[in-house]
């Protein structure tokens, strides 16, 4: 298992465009993928886990600059990490 923080970069923050981006890429992978943001943390393969974790992220108000920490754990971790911090650095599509 490994983790990694880092910052959400898209200028409208974490909102539902980006976490289904988020889900979508994660389902890439073999390795399960889930994300933390203060008390909240979700399977990010899982659109309804994905939704409901945002619809409280966003009650949060996370926003660009905001931190969330990726933990992958599995036999394909590492390029999941590599990859998903690559998209979350790129603007998840935005």
């Amino acid at each position: 298992m490994i983790s990694q923080k880092v910052t959400i970069k898209n200028p409208t923050g974490l909102h539902l465009g980006p976490a289904g981006t988020l889900c979508k890429d994660a389902m890439l992978f073999r390795s399960q993928i889930t994300f933390r943001f203060q008390n909240t943390t979700a399977n990010a393969k899982s659109v309804l886990s994905v939704l409901k974790s945002v619809l409280s992220v966003l009650g949060a108000c996370v926003k660009s600059g905001d931190e969330i920490e990726l933990i992958c754990n599995g036999e394909d971790e590492q390029e999941a990490m590599d990859f998903l911090v690559k998209e979350i650095n790129s603007g998840l599509g935005e």
